[in-house]
């Protein structure tokens, strides 16, 4: 089955100012934290506690790696019947745009393939090749079943002759402890 696109209840443009907030953070921790001072505006400004940034807005954020994150950001919030927010950059990327043309040719291609291999006539003699081999194969497979049953049961009468005898265990000798002059006593 498909996936059923859920209607969007409220669909907003913000452009989230993100400097104030990183700057409070140290440096190595700057990209997190316009993060998730993104995720507390969309917040406050859906008034949802369910946020999802989306892939291309989380990697618009990172792009230039932790120490230096973006001023600020436009994104699209939308905000589902249940509640849910999933934010996403409002202008899609070129290198998104391209990953979906490649996903739009490739969906094409199989369908044309499909197609083809549903046009092609069926041929009946490779089938009757097909089914002879088909016993020959089964007929090897049960004859590998009953010599693997053989075995087992012959390595079964032998466990039953030969019964496993344990080494029994060596006693442990006492640890020999020196035992040396204490001080000398006073004289």
């Amino acid at each position: 089955m498909a996936k059923k696109e859920e209607a969007s209840v409220l669909e907003r443009v913000y452009n989230v100012p993100l400097r104030k907030e990183f700057q409070k953070a140290p440096p190595w921790k700057r990209t997190k934290k316009a993060v998730k001072a993104l995720r507390q505006f969309i917040m406050k400004h859906m008034k949802s506690k369910e946020v999802l940034i989306g892939k291309y807005a989380n990697k618009f954020l990172w792009e230039r790696g932790i120490k230096n994150p973006p001023h600020h950001v436009k994104v699209t919030a939308t905000k589902d019947k249940k509640g849910k927010v999933i934010v996403e950059l409002t202008e899609i990327p070129n290198y998104a745009k391209r990953e979906i043309e490649k996903q739009k040719k490739l969906a094409e291609k199989k369908k044309g393939r499909e197609e083809s291999k549903k046009k092609e006539p069926i041929k009946e003699e490779p089938k009757l090749e097909a089914k002879i081999e088909e016993k020959v194969e089964e007929a090897k497979k049960e004859k590998e079943e009953k010599a693997k049953e053989t075995e087992k049961e012959e390595i079964k009468e032998l466990k039953k002759e030969h019964p496993k005898q344990h080494i029994p265990k060596q006693a442990i000798a006492p640890k020999k402890v020196e035992q040396r002059p204490t001080a000398p006593k006073g004289q």
